[in-house]
């Protein structure tokens, strides 16, 4: 007891010195917790707004370098791209950073992430062309990229001061906000097993048919969906992200059956369950 009265002086100055040090903490925490987050956003559009987005440099780029191919994957010529086009990718990405997406109306934003994501992706994928898969690629995003491969995690565009990862763009705001299976069609991950890379931008006043006519493409290739020896073979998308088809089998094949051809309707009819699922993560490089 006379030890702990002799050094009060100093056990005041520690506790002021441990309270301040914990008030900062807090002060750096709230303020952290209080930074607006990617989805917030695009958790309000601008109701009739008539405001849209210049997509024009990305039109031209996708229709000068991606190549759609007679077996129904449309494939990148990332050689061509990296010497005659990215500069104007890093453009048209610059200048999707520069709009504020509160102004712009729902259709508006969805066309403007999908595109933004597919840009990136594209310009992630030259940065260092030539690679086998993009799961190659590591943007370095920290303790989770130990456990995981690709450039997904990484921030890596800005949007009105706030960073977002390519995982922000789909999983934080298309998939969480939008809430739409076909998301899925309109974000390519540069993968041949991936739904396929448009050679035209989508646009807002368009989107409703553009995405439908993603789906039917993909739904319709044997990427999606085959049936060998009696089995029913998907994309693993239907597998990774069943939740957003109905979360079950019969959420998934009432899905496929909207969006199939007659022949493959038919076809689908036999089925209940899902047999197995598959993914080709090979580059879509048409070199």
């Amino acid at each position: 007891m006379r030890r702990f009265v002799g050094h009060a002086a100093d056990h005041r100055a520690y506790l002021q010195v441990v309270t301040r040090a914990i008030c900062l903490l807090l002060l750096a925490f709230c303020t952290e917790a209080s930074a607006a987050e990617p989805a917030d956003l695009f958790r309000s559009a601008a109701s009739g707004s008539k405001l849209s987005v210049d997509h024009s440099i990305w039109d031209r780029l996708l229709s000068t370098y991606v190549k759609p191919g007679p077996d129904g994957l449309n494939r990148v010529d990332y050689a061509a791209f990296k010497e005659g086009g990215h500069g104007a990718l890093k453009q048209y990405i610059a200048q999707l950073e520069a709009v504020d997406p509160e102004r712009l109306n729902r259709a508006e934003q969805f066309a403007f992430l999908a595109n933004l994501y597919n840009a990136k992706t594209i310009d992630i994928v030259i940065d260092h062309y030539p690679v086998r898969s993009i799961k190659d690629v590591s943007l370095g995003a920290g303790l989770l990229s130990t456990f995981s491969s690709g450039p997904w995690r990484a921030k890596v565009v800005t949007l009105n001061g706030v960073e977002f990862s390519l995982d922000d763009i789909e999983h934080g705001v298309l998939r969480a906000l939008f809430k739409d299976p076909r998301v899925h069609y309109s974000v390519n991950c540069a993968s041949v097993g991936c739904p396929n890379l448009q050679s035209r931008a989508f646009v807002g006043v368009m989107l409703d048919a553009q995405l439908d006519a993603s789906a039917r493409a993909y739904v319709n290739h044997t990427r999606a969906v085959t049936i060998t020896q009696g089995k029913l073979v998907v994309s693993s998308i239907y597998e990774w992200f069943k939740a957003d088809f109905g979360g079950n089998d019969q959420g998934v094949l009432a899905h496929l059956r909207k969006y199939a051809a007659p022949e493959l309707k038919a076809k689908l009819q036999a089925f209940e369950k899902i047999g197995a699922h598959r993914y080709d993560w090979s580059l879509n490089d048409a070199r």
